[in-house]
């Protein structure tokens, strides 16, 4: 009876996946068109790179609120590089660097001061989202680079850029956390913190490169955003920290720490995403999406714990 539950708790995100796949090519007409699929992609590509790198921090048994002021501020350092000289590449370089600096700092602040990563990134949330809008001027970075506009809207063929992008950050996060020390220390980390300092695993450098990490991503998120847009807001991001870490969680993360995958991740952000178009195609009032991603991830975490006390009794 346990082996059966088990199986079906490992492939119920696959399973929900699918049915809403059915469910939203039968309830509308323009679900399954190549426009819309390629919508879908790109709309989830930001979400889903910032989801791979929380997959890092949940594993470790650690959260991270900051990431939708990160990618605010990573987009508008590096959309003020380019019109104030920079080139695209050096633009782009600079956002991903502001994202790994700030991810740095949340890594250093969790294991030097060992405060609680909830109130360190809950601090860094504020700090970060006014930073940006200081250095901004609370206005749009605007006149960017036409050739910027490729890293979120361009082809390849008939892929989309920003698809090839996320295939590859997925693949290196999938090698990290299953075939490097990184990863094995990470799930021995959120596992149980003491049993890893006895064995040996220098805990804090390891956080601090799972945040280190973490901001990376989600500064390249941050520059993909901006490419869409094609103007880099201060205001962006607000409220994607609790998208990304419903992706993780309803792939089968757990916030206790000591589980979650790059597939699952993966799997989950589609969900997120597919939900989010099929309400746009359907009509349904976009505030309702907010009680939905709220709904779905008391009803992901409730599920975890039931599966968890059950295999413990």
């Amino acid at each position: 009876m346990r082996l059966g539950s088990g199986v079906l708790q490992k492939f119920l995100p696959f399973i929900s996946l699918a049915l809403l796949f059915v469910i939203l090519s039968i309830a509308s007409p323009y679900f399954l068109t190549t426009t819309n699929l390629a919508s879908v992609i790109r709309q989830t590509a930001v979400i889903n790179i910032m989801a791979l790198g929380m997959t890092l921090v949940i594993v470790s048994g650690g959260i991270d609120l900051s990431v939708g002021s990160i990618l605010a501020f990573s987009g508008v350092i590096g959309t003020m590089t380019m019109v104030n000289g920079g080139s695209v590449p050096l633009g782009i370089a600079a956002g991903i660097a502001g994202g790994t600096l700030w991810g740095c700092a949340n890594g250093l602040m969790v294991s030097k001061l060992r405060l609680p990563p909830f109130i360190v990134t809950l601090g860094t949330l504020g700090i970060v989202r006014g930073l940006t809008l200081v250095i901004s001027g609370g206005l749009p970075v605007v006149g960017l680079p036409k050739a910027h506009g490729f890293l979120g809207e361009g082809t390849v063929g008939p892929v989309p850029f920003v698809l090839l992008i996320l295939v590859g950050c997925a693949i290196v996060t999938h090698f990290a956390m299953r075939s490097t020390k990184l990863g094995r220390y990470t799930y021995a980390i959120g596992s149980n913190e003491a049993a890893a300092v006895y064995a040996g695993i220098p805990v804090a450098r390891y956080k601090v490169a799972i945040y280190a990490i973490c901001g990376m991503l989600t500064g390249l998120a941050g520059m993909i955003e901006t490419s869409r847009l094609m103007t880099g807001q201060p205001t962006a991001g607000v409220s994607y920290e609790l998208q990304v870490i419903a992706a993780v969680v309803i792939g089968g993360g757990s916030l206790a720490g000591g589980e979650g995958t790059v597939i699952g991740t993966l799997i989950g952000a589609f969900i997120m995403g597919l939900l989010s178009n099929g309400s746009d195609l359907l009509g349904v009032n976009p505030y309702w999406q907010q009680v939905i991603i709220g709904a779905v991830i008391i009803l992901a975490v409730a599920l975890d714990e039931a599966r968890k006390r059950r295999f413990s009794t």
